[in-house]
Protein backbone atom coordinates (compact mmCIF):
# COMPACT_ATOMS: atom_id res chain seq x y z
CA UNK A 1 0.00 0.00 0.00
CA UNK A 2 1.19 3.53 -0.61
CA UNK A 3 0.13 7.05 0.25
CA UNK A 4 1.72 10.12 -1.31
CA UNK A 5 1.56 13.89 -1.19
CA UNK A 6 3.00 16.15 -3.91
CA UNK A 7 4.50 13.88 -6.49
CA UNK A 8 4.34 13.34 -10.23
CA UNK A 9 4.41 9.62 -10.85
CA UNK A 10 4.07 6.65 -8.59
CA UNK A 11 5.47 3.45 -9.93
CA UNK A 12 6.62 -0.09 -9.30
CA UNK A 13 9.68 -0.67 -11.42
CA UNK A 14 9.75 -4.45 -11.44
CA UNK A 15 9.39 -4.44 -15.21
CA UNK A 16 9.69 -0.77 -16.19
CA UNK A 17 12.60 -0.35 -18.59
CA UNK A 18 14.83 2.64 -17.88
CA UNK A 19 18.38 3.11 -19.03
CA UNK A 20 20.27 3.48 -15.79
CA UNK A 21 23.46 5.38 -15.16
CA UNK A 22 25.09 6.61 -12.02
CA UNK A 23 26.71 10.01 -12.12
CA UNK A 24 29.60 10.29 -9.69
CA UNK A 25 28.82 13.46 -7.78
CA UNK A 26 31.48 15.60 -6.18
CA UNK A 27 31.46 19.06 -4.69
CA UNK A 28 34.40 21.13 -5.82
CA UNK A 29 35.62 24.50 -6.92
CA UNK A 30 38.21 25.51 -9.47
CA UNK A 31 40.05 28.76 -9.94
CA UNK A 32 39.02 30.81 -13.00
CA UNK A 33 40.93 34.05 -12.58
CA UNK A 34 39.41 35.63 -15.68
CA UNK A 35 35.87 35.11 -14.36
CA UNK A 36 36.25 36.07 -10.71
CA UNK A 37 34.69 39.48 -11.29
CA UNK A 38 32.15 38.48 -13.96
CA UNK A 39 28.55 38.96 -12.86
CA UNK A 40 25.10 40.02 -13.95
CA UNK A 41 24.40 43.73 -13.73
CA UNK A 42 21.01 43.04 -12.12
CA UNK A 43 20.87 42.19 -8.41
CA UNK A 44 17.80 40.01 -8.95
CA UNK A 45 17.75 36.41 -10.25
CA UNK A 46 16.55 35.90 -13.80
CA UNK A 47 12.79 35.39 -13.94
CA UNK A 48 12.97 32.43 -16.34
CA UNK A 49 15.75 30.55 -14.54
CA UNK A 50 14.37 26.97 -14.36
CA UNK A 51 17.07 25.75 -11.97
CA UNK A 52 16.69 28.33 -9.22
CA UNK A 53 15.35 26.77 -6.04
CA UNK A 54 12.42 27.75 -3.87
CA UNK A 55 13.17 25.71 -0.75
CA UNK A 56 16.93 26.08 -0.41
CA UNK A 57 18.98 28.99 0.87
CA UNK A 58 20.82 30.93 -1.82
CA UNK A 59 21.63 34.62 -2.40
CA UNK A 60 20.25 36.45 -5.47
CA UNK A 61 23.47 36.08 -7.45
CA UNK A 62 27.14 35.03 -7.56
CA UNK A 63 29.19 32.16 -6.14
CA UNK A 64 28.70 30.59 -2.71
CA UNK A 65 30.29 27.62 -0.99
CA UNK A 66 30.89 26.45 2.60
CA UNK A 67 28.38 27.27 5.36
CA UNK A 68 30.26 28.98 8.18
CA UNK A 69 29.53 29.63 11.84
CA UNK A 70 25.81 28.75 11.99
CA UNK A 71 24.36 29.60 15.39
CA UNK A 72 21.42 31.05 17.29
CA UNK A 73 21.78 34.29 19.27
CA UNK A 74 18.96 35.98 21.20
CA UNK A 75 16.36 34.02 19.26
CA UNK A 76 17.85 34.87 15.85
CA UNK A 77 19.42 32.22 13.62
CA UNK A 78 22.61 33.25 11.85
CA UNK A 79 24.11 31.71 8.73
CA UNK A 80 27.46 32.88 7.43
CA UNK A 81 28.85 31.43 4.23
CA UNK A 82 31.72 31.71 1.75
CA UNK A 83 30.72 34.18 -0.95
CA UNK A 84 32.19 35.92 -3.97
CA UNK A 85 30.50 39.36 -4.14
CA UNK A 86 32.01 40.02 -7.56
CA UNK A 87 31.43 36.91 -9.66
CA UNK A 88 29.97 33.45 -10.23
CA UNK A 89 33.18 31.44 -9.71
CA UNK A 90 35.29 30.95 -6.61
CA UNK A 91 37.39 33.99 -5.65
CA UNK A 92 37.28 37.29 -3.67
CA UNK A 93 35.88 35.27 -0.76
CA UNK A 94 34.16 37.02 2.15
CA UNK A 95 31.84 35.82 4.92
CA UNK A 96 28.36 36.72 3.74
CA UNK A 97 25.73 36.87 6.48
CA UNK A 98 21.98 36.33 6.73
CA UNK A 99 19.60 36.01 9.67
CA UNK A 100 16.26 34.33 10.24
CA UNK A 101 13.71 33.64 12.96
CA UNK A 102 12.59 30.34 11.42
CA UNK A 103 15.46 28.98 9.25
CA UNK A 104 13.19 29.42 6.23
CA UNK A 105 12.84 33.15 5.58
CA UNK A 106 16.15 35.02 5.57
CA UNK A 107 17.27 38.64 5.80
CA UNK A 108 20.62 39.44 4.10
CA UNK A 109 23.17 41.72 5.77
CA UNK A 110 26.49 43.23 4.78
CA UNK A 111 29.48 40.90 4.76
CA UNK A 112 30.45 40.08 8.34
CA UNK A 113 34.12 39.17 7.82
CA UNK A 114 36.29 40.22 4.89
CA UNK A 115 40.04 40.60 4.20
CA UNK A 116 41.36 43.61 6.09
CA UNK A 117 44.33 42.55 8.25
CA UNK A 118 47.70 40.92 7.52
CA UNK A 119 46.44 37.65 8.99
CA UNK A 120 43.61 37.39 6.44
CA UNK A 121 44.53 39.83 3.66
CA UNK A 122 44.54 37.08 1.03
CA UNK A 123 41.30 35.43 2.08
CA UNK A 124 38.82 34.78 4.87
CA UNK A 125 38.12 31.07 4.67
CA UNK A 126 35.89 28.75 6.66
CA UNK A 127 35.41 28.56 10.41
CA UNK A 128 32.95 28.04 13.24
CA UNK A 129 31.05 29.83 15.98
CA UNK A 130 31.40 29.12 19.69
CA UNK A 131 29.01 30.53 22.29
CA UNK A 132 31.10 31.48 25.33
CA UNK A 133 29.81 31.39 28.95
CA UNK A 134 27.43 34.31 29.34
CA UNK A 135 26.20 33.99 25.78
CA UNK A 136 28.91 35.90 23.90
CA UNK A 137 29.55 34.52 20.37
CA UNK A 138 33.13 34.02 19.19
CA UNK A 139 34.08 33.31 15.59
CA UNK A 140 37.25 31.40 14.72
CA UNK A 141 38.16 31.29 11.04
CA UNK A 142 41.05 30.58 8.69
CA UNK A 143 42.83 33.54 7.14
CA UNK A 144 45.39 33.60 4.36
CA UNK A 145 48.36 35.83 5.21
CA UNK A 146 50.70 37.70 2.81
CA UNK A 147 52.87 34.58 2.51
CA UNK A 148 49.76 32.57 1.53
CA UNK A 149 50.02 30.60 4.76
CA UNK A 150 46.84 29.38 6.43
CA UNK A 151 46.45 30.82 9.94
CA UNK A 152 43.62 30.95 12.48
CA UNK A 153 41.91 34.16 13.54
CA UNK A 154 39.32 35.28 16.07
CA UNK A 155 36.53 37.85 15.79
CA UNK A 156 33.82 39.04 18.19
CA UNK A 157 30.60 40.98 17.62
CA UNK A 158 31.05 44.72 17.94
CA UNK A 159 27.70 45.24 19.63
CA UNK A 160 26.24 42.40 21.73
CA UNK A 161 22.96 44.29 22.10
CA UNK A 162 22.38 43.92 18.35
CA UNK A 163 20.59 40.57 17.87
CA UNK A 164 21.52 40.67 14.17
CA UNK A 165 25.28 40.90 14.97
CA UNK A 166 25.86 43.06 11.92
CA UNK A 167 29.42 44.14 12.75
CA UNK A 168 32.39 42.05 13.80
CA UNK A 169 35.76 43.07 15.23
CA UNK A 170 38.95 41.06 14.77
CA UNK A 171 41.21 40.78 17.82
CA UNK A 172 44.59 42.53 17.50
CA UNK A 173 46.40 39.36 18.62
CA UNK A 174 45.55 37.57 15.33
CA UNK A 175 46.66 35.10 14.20
CA UNK A 176 46.14 32.98 17.31
CA UNK A 177 47.34 29.73 15.71
CA UNK A 178 49.83 29.46 12.86
CA UNK A 179 52.26 27.02 11.23
CA UNK A 180 55.82 27.35 12.52
CA UNK A 181 59.09 25.54 12.03
CA UNK A 182 58.70 24.15 15.53
CA UNK A 183 55.20 22.67 15.13
CA UNK A 184 55.88 21.39 11.58
CA UNK A 185 52.32 22.13 10.45
CA UNK A 186 51.76 22.17 6.69
CA UNK A 187 51.37 25.87 5.79
CA UNK A 188 48.97 25.14 2.93
CA UNK A 189 46.92 22.49 4.77
CA UNK A 190 45.83 24.01 8.07
CA UNK A 191 42.26 25.25 7.98
CA UNK A 192 38.64 25.25 9.10
CA UNK A 193 38.64 25.42 12.94
CA UNK A 194 35.67 23.72 14.62
CA UNK A 195 33.32 24.92 17.31
CA UNK A 196 35.31 24.75 20.55
CA UNK A 197 34.24 22.66 23.54
CA UNK A 198 34.98 23.13 27.23
CA UNK A 199 36.49 20.20 29.11
CA UNK A 200 36.11 19.30 32.80
CA UNK A 201 39.48 20.96 33.42
CA UNK A 202 37.93 24.29 32.25
CA UNK A 203 40.15 24.39 29.19
CA UNK A 204 38.80 24.97 25.72
CA UNK A 205 39.56 22.56 22.92
CA UNK A 206 39.12 22.67 19.16
CA UNK A 207 40.40 20.84 16.12
CA UNK A 208 41.71 22.10 12.78
CA UNK A 209 41.90 20.09 9.59
CA UNK A 210 45.33 19.25 8.21
CA UNK A 211 47.51 16.53 6.70
CA UNK A 212 51.02 15.16 6.93
CA UNK A 213 52.00 13.54 3.66
CA UNK A 214 48.74 11.67 2.91
CA UNK A 215 47.67 11.17 6.53
CA UNK A 216 44.57 13.20 7.42
CA UNK A 217 44.85 15.01 10.74
CA UNK A 218 42.48 16.61 13.23
CA UNK A 219 45.04 18.84 14.97
CA UNK A 220 44.03 19.52 18.57
CA UNK A 221 44.51 22.86 20.35
CA UNK A 222 43.76 23.82 23.98
CA UNK A 223 43.22 27.18 25.69
CA UNK A 224 42.37 28.50 29.15
CA UNK A 225 41.11 31.90 27.97
CA UNK A 226 40.10 31.41 24.30
CA UNK A 227 42.90 33.76 23.28
CA UNK A 228 46.11 31.84 23.88
CA UNK A 229 46.09 28.42 22.24
CA UNK A 230 48.58 25.57 22.63
CA UNK A 231 48.92 22.72 20.16
CA UNK A 232 48.56 19.27 21.71
CA UNK A 233 51.35 16.74 21.23
CA UNK A 234 48.98 14.42 19.39
CA UNK A 235 45.98 14.92 17.08
CA UNK A 236 42.48 14.16 18.28
CA UNK A 237 42.36 11.60 15.47
CA UNK A 238 44.15 10.79 12.22
CA UNK A 239 43.97 8.35 9.36
CA UNK A 240 46.50 7.24 6.76
CA UNK A 241 45.84 7.58 3.01
CA UNK A 242 43.04 10.11 3.50
CA UNK A 243 44.83 13.25 2.38
CA UNK A 244 43.73 16.66 3.62
CA UNK A 245 40.87 16.76 6.13
CA UNK A 246 38.80 19.86 5.37
CA UNK A 247 35.93 21.30 7.39
CA UNK A 248 36.09 18.88 10.33
CA UNK A 249 33.11 18.79 12.67
CA UNK A 250 33.16 17.17 16.10
CA UNK A 251 30.12 17.00 18.34
CA UNK A 252 28.36 14.89 20.99
CA UNK A 253 25.12 13.00 20.39
CA UNK A 254 22.81 11.33 22.88
CA UNK A 255 22.61 7.54 23.08
CA UNK A 256 19.25 7.60 24.85
CA UNK A 257 17.34 10.62 23.54
CA UNK A 258 16.54 12.55 20.36
CA UNK A 259 17.40 15.80 22.13
CA UNK A 260 20.43 17.61 20.74
CA UNK A 261 23.45 18.31 22.92
CA UNK A 262 25.64 21.33 23.48
CA UNK A 263 29.09 20.78 22.01
CA UNK A 264 30.70 20.69 25.48
CA UNK A 265 28.46 17.83 26.71
CA UNK A 266 30.08 14.55 27.71
CA UNK A 267 29.14 11.55 29.87
CA UNK A 268 28.22 7.86 29.85
CA UNK A 269 25.12 8.33 27.68
CA UNK A 270 26.96 10.29 25.02
CA UNK A 271 28.66 9.20 21.81
CA UNK A 272 30.71 11.52 19.61
CA UNK A 273 30.67 12.12 15.87
CA UNK A 274 33.68 13.17 13.81
CA UNK A 275 32.89 14.36 10.29
CA UNK A 276 35.61 15.09 7.76
CA UNK A 277 35.53 16.44 4.20
CA UNK A 278 38.19 14.79 2.05
CA UNK A 279 39.96 17.26 -0.22
CA UNK A 280 41.30 14.42 -2.39
CA UNK A 281 37.87 13.10 -3.37
CA UNK A 282 35.51 15.98 -2.50
CA UNK A 283 33.37 13.59 -0.50
CA UNK A 284 32.77 13.62 3.22
CA UNK A 285 32.37 10.89 5.78
CA UNK A 286 31.47 10.64 9.43
CA UNK A 287 32.34 8.15 12.12
CA UNK A 288 30.66 7.47 15.44
CA UNK A 289 32.83 6.66 18.39
CA UNK A 290 34.10 7.40 21.88
CA UNK A 291 35.86 10.55 23.02
CA UNK A 292 38.35 9.81 25.79
CA UNK A 293 38.27 13.21 27.42
CA UNK A 294 41.14 12.54 29.84
CA UNK A 295 43.50 11.59 26.99
CA UNK A 296 41.89 13.90 24.39
CA UNK A 297 41.66 11.07 21.85
CA UNK A 298 38.72 10.09 19.68
CA UNK A 299 38.32 6.38 18.89
CA UNK A 300 35.81 5.40 16.16
CA UNK A 301 33.62 2.40 16.87
CA UNK A 302 34.53 -0.87 15.18
CA UNK A 303 33.40 -0.75 11.56
CA UNK A 304 33.12 3.05 11.54
CA UNK A 305 35.68 4.19 8.96
CA UNK A 306 36.71 7.24 6.91
CA UNK A 307 36.54 5.72 3.43
CA UNK A 308 34.16 4.70 0.64
CA UNK A 309 32.84 1.90 2.85
CA UNK A 310 32.09 4.42 5.61
CA UNK A 311 29.05 6.54 6.41
CA UNK A 312 28.08 9.72 4.60
CA UNK A 313 25.42 12.33 5.35
CA UNK A 314 24.57 12.50 1.68
CA UNK A 315 25.60 10.72 -1.52
CA UNK A 316 24.89 13.67 -3.80
CA UNK A 317 26.77 16.93 -4.15
CA UNK A 318 27.06 17.70 -0.47
CA UNK A 319 30.27 19.03 1.05
CA UNK A 320 31.85 21.22 3.74
CA UNK A 321 28.95 20.52 6.10
CA UNK A 322 28.65 22.15 9.49
CA UNK A 323 26.36 21.47 12.46
CA UNK A 324 25.34 23.68 15.35
CA UNK A 325 23.38 23.20 18.57
CA UNK A 326 20.05 25.00 18.50
CA UNK A 327 19.65 25.84 22.20
CA UNK A 328 16.15 27.26 21.62
CA UNK A 329 14.73 23.89 20.51
CA UNK A 330 17.38 21.51 21.87
CA UNK A 331 18.32 20.01 18.54
CA UNK A 332 21.43 19.71 16.39
CA UNK A 333 21.05 21.11 12.90
CA UNK A 334 23.13 20.22 9.85
CA UNK A 335 24.00 22.58 6.99
CA UNK A 336 25.88 21.61 3.82
CA UNK A 337 27.00 23.16 0.54
CA UNK A 338 25.58 21.98 -2.79
CA UNK A 339 27.55 22.72 -5.95
CA UNK A 340 25.36 21.87 -8.91
CA UNK A 341 26.29 20.06 -12.11
CA UNK A 342 26.04 23.09 -14.39
CA UNK A 343 29.03 24.30 -16.41
CA UNK A 344 30.96 27.50 -15.73
CA UNK A 345 29.43 29.03 -18.87
CA UNK A 346 26.00 28.04 -17.60
CA UNK A 347 26.72 29.65 -14.24
CA UNK A 348 27.84 32.86 -15.91
CA UNK A 349 24.66 32.90 -17.98
CA UNK A 350 22.31 32.37 -15.06
CA UNK A 351 24.34 34.61 -12.75
CA UNK A 352 24.76 32.35 -9.76
CA UNK A 353 26.45 29.17 -8.57
CA UNK A 354 25.87 27.05 -5.50
CA UNK A 355 23.31 26.84 -2.72
CA UNK A 356 22.95 25.48 0.78
CA UNK A 357 21.23 22.16 1.37
CA UNK A 358 17.97 22.11 3.29
CA UNK A 359 18.85 22.20 7.00
CA UNK A 360 18.29 18.90 8.78
CA UNK A 361 18.05 17.71 12.34
CA UNK A 362 20.29 14.78 13.20
CA UNK A 363 20.00 12.18 15.96
CA UNK A 364 21.60 8.83 16.68
CA UNK A 365 19.85 5.79 15.28
CA UNK A 366 18.55 3.27 17.84
CA UNK A 367 21.26 0.86 16.68
CA UNK A 368 23.92 3.36 17.68
CA UNK A 369 25.71 2.71 14.41
CA UNK A 370 24.56 5.60 12.22
CA UNK A 371 22.83 8.97 12.27
CA UNK A 372 19.23 9.69 11.31
CA UNK A 373 18.41 12.93 9.50
CA UNK A 374 15.16 14.75 8.84
CA UNK A 375 14.39 18.14 7.27
CA UNK A 376 13.63 20.78 9.91
CA UNK A 377 9.93 20.99 10.70
CA UNK A 378 9.85 24.71 9.84
CA UNK A 379 9.99 23.85 6.14
CA UNK A 380 6.37 22.80 6.33
CA UNK A 381 5.53 26.52 6.37
CA UNK A 382 6.27 26.56 2.65
CA UNK A 383 3.62 23.98 1.85
CA UNK A 384 0.61 25.09 -0.19
CA UNK A 385 -1.94 23.46 -2.52
CA UNK A 386 -1.87 19.98 -1.06
CA UNK A 387 -2.41 17.14 -3.52
CA UNK A 388 -3.22 13.68 -2.20
CA UNK A 389 -3.25 10.25 -3.76
CA UNK A 390 -5.41 7.72 -1.92
CA UNK A 391 -3.89 4.43 -0.82
CA UNK A 392 -3.09 2.41 -3.92
CA UNK A 393 -1.97 -1.16 -4.47
CA UNK A 394 1.15 -1.21 -6.65
CA UNK A 395 1.63 -4.13 -9.00
CA UNK A 396 4.81 -5.01 -10.86
CA UNK A 397 5.38 -2.71 -13.82
CA UNK A 398 2.49 -0.39 -12.95
CA UNK A 399 2.52 3.41 -13.17
CA UNK A 400 0.18 5.79 -11.38
CA UNK A 401 0.23 9.47 -12.24
CA UNK A 402 -0.51 11.96 -9.48
CA UNK A 403 -2.59 14.72 -11.04
CA UNK A 404 -2.59 18.31 -9.90
CA UNK A 405 1.12 18.85 -9.37
CA UNK A 406 2.35 21.59 -11.70
CA UNK A 407 5.22 23.08 -9.69
CA UNK A 408 8.82 22.27 -10.56
CA UNK A 409 9.50 21.90 -6.85
CA UNK A 410 7.32 19.77 -4.62
CA UNK A 411 7.51 18.55 -1.04
CA UNK A 412 6.75 14.83 -1.08
CA UNK A 413 5.65 12.53 1.72
CA UNK A 414 5.25 8.92 0.69
CA UNK A 415 4.78 5.75 2.71
CA UNK A 416 5.13 2.24 1.26
CA UNK A 417 3.65 -0.70 3.12
CA UNK A 418 5.16 -4.08 2.25
CA UNK A 419 2.96 -7.11 2.86
CA UNK A 420 5.45 -9.89 2.13
CA UNK A 421 9.17 -9.68 2.90
CA UNK A 422 9.89 -13.26 1.87
CA UNK A 423 10.70 -12.11 -1.67
CA UNK A 424 13.58 -9.89 -0.53
CA UNK A 425 17.01 -10.77 -1.92
CA UNK A 426 19.88 -11.59 0.41
CA UNK A 427 22.38 -8.75 0.71
CA UNK A 428 25.81 -9.91 -0.41
CA UNK A 429 28.32 -9.00 2.37
CA UNK A 430 30.70 -7.69 -0.32
CA UNK A 431 28.20 -4.93 -1.19
CA UNK A 432 29.59 -2.26 1.12
CA UNK A 433 29.35 0.80 -1.16
CA UNK A 434 25.72 1.99 -1.59
CA UNK A 435 26.57 4.17 -4.59
CA UNK A 436 28.11 1.27 -6.51
CA UNK A 437 25.22 -0.97 -5.49
CA UNK A 438 22.74 1.59 -6.87
CA UNK A 439 24.63 1.36 -10.15
CA UNK A 440 24.59 -2.43 -10.25
CA UNK A 441 21.00 -2.68 -9.05
CA UNK A 442 19.57 0.13 -11.15
CA UNK A 443 16.03 1.05 -12.03
CA UNK A 444 15.91 -1.46 -14.89
CA UNK A 445 17.14 -4.41 -12.83
CA UNK A 446 14.38 -6.63 -11.50
CA UNK A 447 14.65 -7.60 -7.86
CA UNK A 448 12.76 -9.47 -5.18
CA UNK A 449 11.43 -6.37 -3.43
CA UNK A 450 12.00 -3.42 -5.71
CA UNK A 451 12.78 -1.21 -7.31
CA UNK A 452 9.73 0.87 -6.36
CA UNK A 453 9.38 4.60 -5.81
CA UNK A 454 8.84 7.84 -7.69
CA UNK A 455 9.41 9.34 -11.11
CA UNK A 456 9.96 13.06 -10.55
CA UNK A 457 10.34 15.90 -13.06
CA UNK A 458 8.86 13.55 -15.65
CA UNK A 459 7.87 14.60 -19.16
CA UNK A 460 4.54 13.39 -20.54
CA UNK A 461 6.22 10.68 -22.59
CA UNK A 462 8.51 9.73 -19.65
CA UNK A 463 11.59 10.09 -21.84
CA UNK A 464 12.84 12.63 -19.33
CA UNK A 465 12.57 11.94 -15.62
CA UNK A 466 14.51 11.48 -12.42
CA UNK A 467 13.77 8.19 -10.67
CA UNK A 468 13.95 7.96 -6.88
CA UNK A 469 13.49 4.37 -5.78
CA UNK A 470 13.98 1.76 -3.10
CA UNK A 471 15.07 -1.86 -2.78
CA UNK A 472 14.78 -4.08 0.25
CA UNK A 473 17.31 -6.80 1.06
CA UNK A 474 17.59 -9.46 3.75
CA UNK A 475 20.62 -9.26 5.98
CA UNK A 476 23.08 -12.00 5.01
CA UNK A 477 23.59 -13.11 8.61
CA UNK A 478 20.06 -12.63 9.95
CA UNK A 479 17.10 -13.19 7.65
CA UNK A 480 14.80 -11.43 10.14
CA UNK A 481 16.64 -8.14 9.59
CA UNK A 482 16.34 -6.05 6.46
CA UNK A 483 18.39 -3.41 4.68
CA UNK A 484 16.73 -0.64 2.64
CA UNK A 485 18.63 0.85 -0.30
CA UNK A 486 17.50 4.25 -1.62
CA UNK A 487 18.79 5.37 -5.03
CA UNK A 488 18.27 8.14 -7.55
CA UNK A 489 18.67 7.74 -11.30
CA UNK A 490 19.61 10.95 -13.10
CA UNK A 491 20.46 9.36 -16.44
CA UNK A 492 17.19 10.64 -17.92
CA UNK A 493 17.23 13.96 -16.08
CA UNK A 494 16.66 17.02 -18.23
CA UNK A 495 19.47 18.96 -16.55
CA UNK A 496 21.91 16.11 -17.16
CA UNK A 497 20.81 15.50 -20.75
CA UNK A 498 21.38 19.16 -21.49
CA UNK A 499 25.05 18.82 -20.54
CA UNK A 500 25.82 15.56 -22.35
Amino acid sequence: MAMMIFSLWQFCLLSLLLSYGVVELQASHHVYSNLQTTQLTSTQPQAKDPYRTGYHFQPPKNWINDPNGPMIYKGIYHLFYQYNPKGVVWGNIVWAHSTSTDLVNWIPHEAAIYPSEPSDINGCWSGSATILPGGKPAMLYTGINPQNQQVQNLAFPKNLSDPFLREWVKVPQNPLMAPTQANQINVSSFRDPTTAWLGPDKRWRLIIGSKRDQRGLAILYRSKDFMHWTKAKHPLHSKEKNGMWECPDFFPISKTSSVGLDTSTYGPNVKHVLKISLDNTRKEYYTIGTYNISKDIYIPDKGSVESDSGLRYDYGKFYASKTFFDSAKNRRILWGWINESSSVNGDVKKGWSGLQAIPRTIVLDKSGKQLVQWPIVELEKLRTKEVKLPSTVLKGGSLHEVFGVTAAQADVEVAFEISDFKKAEVLDPSWTNPQILCSKKGASVKGGLGPFGLLTLASKDLKENTAVFYRIFKSHNNYKKYVVLMCSDQSRSLSLLATL
